[in-house]
């Protein structure tokens, strides 16, 4: 399994209340894809062998952070889950929302079955429609289209995926299903993708360029 955290806590030099955070944003596991820096998009790769050993190691610490206090995990305090530490207040998990991609549904089918909880699908977390970028490699996109590319990479919200959906359109849609959760439950796990967390965490107010505010396998709590 991989080293280094599996969650963590957006602005990390933010101090937090000892409160259990309404929502958790976890991204699916690597693909094929992710590993050649491939745009993906609609595509619908399964996770590979890496992939499936994030989704696992994930599910440990989320049981793990749903067993230990959450006023035991303010501030800079960290509890270890073998190589996968917590930073932050985590209240145990409710509920699990997830994409409707398989590499998602994958993720939350592991985490689901280590917290004994049910998942339901959202089509609102669902990856950004890039259109004619799906498939394409980022130094494929950045040759071929460089203006598209920066905005892309600066969050400009005017940006359009040629073919595919605006920056706009993913944070709006991201936001709603955002306002559900924090309605639902004490504490909801959305299994996302990218760029679902990067629309979350700029509405949010930190600044945020793509393409690695979330690794695969990582959760940021909100």
């Amino acid at each position: 399994m991989d080293s280094g955290r599996a969650i963590r806590r957006a602005g990390a030099d933010v101090v937090l209340p000892a409160t259990a955070t309404a929502v958790v944003l976890a991204r699916h596991g690597e693909t094929d894809d992710n590993a050649a820096m491939r745009f993906q998009g609609y595509r619908d790769p399964a996770l590979n062998a890496r992939g499936r050993d994030q989704a696992a190691a994930l599910g440990e610490a989320l049981a793990l952070a749903a067993a230990v206090d959450a006023g035991d995990l303010v501030g800079g305090g960290a509890v270890r889950a073998g190589h996968h530490g917590i930073d932050g207040p985590v209240g145990p998990i409710r509920e699990i929302w997830v994409s409707p991609y398989q590499r998602a549904q994958e993720t939350a089918a592991i985490i689901a079955e280590r917290l004994a909880l049910p998942v339901r699908t959202d089509e609102r977390i669902a990856e950004s429609n890039v259109g004619d970028w799906a498939g394409l490699t980022y130094a494929e996109v950045q040759q071929a289209d460089p203006a598209g590319f920066n905005a892309w990479v600066d969050g400009d919200p005017r940006h359009e995926f040629p073919g595919g959906e605006s920056l706009l359109q993913v944070t709006e849609r991201v936001q709603s299903a955002l306002e559900d959760a924090r309605a639902c439950a004490p504490t909801v796990l959305l299994v996302c993708h990218g760029g679902v967390i990067r629309s979350a965490l700029r509405a949010a107010g930190y600044p945020v360029r793509e393409p690695g505010a979330a690794h695969n396998g990582e959760a940021i709590a909100l």
